[in-house]
């Protein structure tokens, strides 16, 4: 009996001894060894080009990155001569000195405006090239090292950035302070065109004979004018801008109504939304009066306090009037729209309205168009 329990205690450690080696023989990560990568057209040489892919393999917890000092030390060691070393053939005679599982190489090249990163991935067991990945990016060499984690993530099927992928690769994705670094500003200038609407007291009196103080027009008018802006921030996702816009309402119900607004925006780079607030000033014309009790037309003050007995309602207030004088209005825009863009076109399409008041609101829409330089 004694026997037996001790064969089974044997038995036991046996397995697991075998159960802790099968664990450790899985921890146990393949190496790869690094060395320079071709580098044409930028500043960076060929062996800061290795340490930036070395950099990112490291990052994946993959591999058994050898240390770049140990690699220079092997090298001066067996006097190898690694200058121009980025083919096949010549990665692996080092590798018969260098003992690895992989060798990792490629290139970064600057063509026809377009950055171009290749990476192979050598199995140095089986003499043959396992992977291979090639992507194209923008003109952006301060972004190099983003582009080669995007690159290094898409060899290994990791999950990638898909928003800063699209900033890299992108021609025409909204610009931003990754893809446009030496701008100060987002230029979204250009004419703009619309209609107003205009509801409450306003519309009834547009809507009058002129003898009553109308103006005899519908309450909607055709704008025409053009948009100045000024970006003071462009950070992340958003850009922020101070909008300046004059213009020209109601030509088409023969009426010239000039009025400017000055507005601050936000503009999201990712999908062009914005949104702004601010002032617009006006020039209209305006009457002050008060409505007659006999008739409710609205009376100028000069009129009704010549008559002896009192003949108006309420208290005397100016009022819009084709028969009064020109006066500068104000009122709070708030605004809302997006940006489409076609290659270079830039399609800005915004809603807006005025904050309700006692004379009525107001809401439009616009679009207008630009090309970016």
């Amino acid at each position: 009996m004694k026997n037996l329990k001790n064969l089974s205690k044997l038995t036991l450690l046996l397995l697991l001894t075998i159960f802790v080696n099968k664990v450790n023989a899985q921890k146990v990560k393949p190496t790869v060894i690094i060395l320079d990568l071709e580098s044409k057209g930028f500043t960076l040489d060929a062996q800061q080009m290795g340490n930036i892919l070395r950099t990112e393999v490291e990052k994946l917890d993959t591999f058994d990155v050898t240390d770049k000092y140990d690699v220079a030390y092997l090298i001066e060691k067996n006097k190898l001569n690694v200058t121009n070393c980025y083919g096949k053939t010549c990665l692996l005679e080092i590798a018969k000195v260098i003992k690895t599982d992989y060798m990792l190489t490629g290139s970064a090249e600057l063509i026809n405006q377009k950055i171009l990163i290749t990476l192979r991935m050598i199995n140095v067991e089986k003499q043959s090239i396992e992977k291979t990945t090639i992507e194209e990016f923008n003109n952006l060499p301060l972004e190099i090292q983003s582009m080669m984690r995007i690159t290094t993530l898409k060899m290994f099927s990791r999950k990638i950035d898909s928003d800063l992928y699209d900033k890299l690769t992108k021609k025409f994705d909204y610009e931003n302070s990754l893809n446009n670094p030496t701008k100060t500003k987002v230029n979204l200038e250009g004419p703009r065109f619309g209609y107003v609407f205009v509801f409450g007291r306003d519309a009834e009196i547009l809507k009058r004979n002129k003898v009553d103080g109308g103006y005899n027009v519908n309450p909607a008018f055709f704008q025409f004018g053009y948009q100045f802006e000024k970006q003071y921030l462009n950070e992340g996702n958003f850009q922020a801008l101070f909008e300046f816009i004059p213009m020209i309402t109601g030509v088409d119900q023969q009426l010239i109504i000039p009025n400017i607004a000055l507005l601050n925006g936000f503009r999201n780079n990712k999908n062009g939304w914005e949104f702004a607030f601010g002032p617009t000033f006006s020039i209209v014309n305006k009457l002050e009066g008060a409505d007659r009790k006999s008739n409710g037309k609205f009376t100028s003050k000069s009129d009704l306090t010549k008559e002896v007995t009192p003949d108006y309602v309420g208290n005397f207030e100016k009022r819009m009037d084709s028969r009064g004088d020109a006066e500068f209005t104000t009122a709070l825009v708030i605004a809302f729209g997006k940006t489409l863009k076609s290659g270079k076109l830039n399609i800005p399409i915004n809603v807006w309205g005025i904050i309700p008041n006692s004379d009525g609101f107001r809401i439009g829409v616009s679009f207008g168009y630009n090309s970016k330089p």
